[in-house]
């Protein structure tokens, strides 16, 4: 369970949210501190699963074949096998679409080779290489895990956004959601906590609240 004073953080930012009339997202700004970011190996880089769901569509494509893609279909927004990617290859326009329209793409080990020559260029510098499917893994398992997961980048940056959530999930939902990224931080931060100056919870058009 969060602590209070994350969900309390969180409620206030919901009540002060203007009326809009689209579902907002709830997000997470959190900003660093004494971090040498020019270093790759200080950066955020992390994908981490929350506990309450992302409360949006999570777009996920696999890179499969035979028995694997059949099951991929169930969970799956698209499967692409061999001779599609390699189409991709051919198609920058079409897999930079493709790249930014997905969050995350799932990829059959043994097609990781051609998918880094065929696309290592597009995916790589978003951040969106494949997660690897090996052999004895359930596909669909792991497409709903993803669905709930959401990715940590600050890459260069002091300040990183993330998504905890939307604003009709409750207060406590998306705490524990938050909870679990600030504990993910303080882990595997070189200097833990110190290195979190602050952390902000908002939603999409809504005035930001302090959370830590």
């Amino acid at each position: 369970m969060a602590d209070q004073e994350i969900e309390n953080a969180v409620s206030r930012a919901l009540e002060d949210a203007p009326e809009r009339n689209f579902r907002e997202t709830v997000d997470l700004a959190v900003n660093l501190r004494d971090l040498d970011l020019n270093d790759p190996s200080n950066r955020v880089d992390e994908s981490v699963v929350l506990p309450a769901g992302t409360g949006q569509e999570t777009n996920i494509v696999v890179f499969a074949e035979g028995e694997t893609a059949l099951r991929a279909e169930e969970a799956a927004d698209d499967v692409l096998d061999e001779d599609e990617l390699e189409e991709l290859g051919g198609d920058d326009d079409a897999a930079k679409d493709l790249a930014d329209a997905t969050d995350f793409f799932i990829a059959e080990k043994d097609m990781m080779q051609d998918i880094g020559r065929y696309l290592g260029t597009v995916l790589g510098p978003r951040g969106k290489m494949p997660e690897p499917l090996d052999p004895d893994d359930d596909v669909v398992e792991v497409i709903n895990r993803m669905k709930n997961t959401v990715q940590l980048r600050s890459g260069e940056r002091r300040t990183f956004h993330t998504r905890v959530g939307a604003e009709d999930m409750s207060a406590e939902d998306i705490a524990d959601n938050i909870d679990v990224i600030i504990r993910r931080l303080h882990a595997d931060l070189e200097k833990g906590p110190l290195n979190i100056d602050t952390v902000f919870v908002k939603t999409t058009m809504g005035p930001a609240v302090e959370v830590a």
